[in-house]
């Protein structure tokens, strides 16, 4: 094989690894503008990174929260925030994990509700990677419970309010 060939192949090979983590629908950075807004409070997202949630949808639309009690409050009030959406559209959903700062699969968190922890919103679902750290914060802070992404409710989320 040729070197001209084996740098094409290694090319062709990370361009294909890359476009499947992206129809894999991995969280990636979540960046938003300056002038993106949260559509449930209006508030200007990326002045809170540490809250950050998004949804994109299959279009490639996003839109940015900032923090996973308005995202929720969007998911589960769809019509309201967004008539022309359906949930069937979207194709990624993410949250800022607590401790490490990063985006992680919304539907694979682990939520505590009820601690003293508030973000931009005031009271808040903090988000979790794994359970364990969940725990440890609930502990550490009063939570109330830890929820998967199924559980949280319209009546979850106003009795956070």
């Amino acid at each position: 094989m040729s070197l001209q060939t084996l740098i094409v192949f290694t090319v062709a090979s990370m361009i294909c690894l890359a476009a499947s983590l992206v129809i894999a629908g991995t969280p990636g950075p979540a960046k938003p503008s300056r002038t993106d807004k949260c559509p449930v409070c209006g508030m200007f997202v990326y002045k809170y990174p540490d809250f950050i949630a998004r949804i994109v949808f299959s279009d490639g639309n996003t839109r940015y929260f900032d923090g996973a009690k308005d995202m929720f409050k969007y998911l589960l009030a769809l019509r309201k925030y967004d008539p022309s959406r359906r949930l069937s559209d979207i194709s990624l959903v993410s949250v800022t994990e607590y401790y490490r700062l990063t985006p992680i699969d919304a539907g694979k968190a682990f939520y505590v509700i009820g601690s003293d922890v508030y973000g931009p919103m005031g009271k808040e679902l903090i988000p979790f990677e794994k359970k364990s750290e969940a725990e440890e914060f609930m502990s550490d802070h009063k939570g109330r419970a830890i929820l998967r992404y199924e559980e949280v409710t319209p009546g979850i989320v106003r009795g956070i309010d």
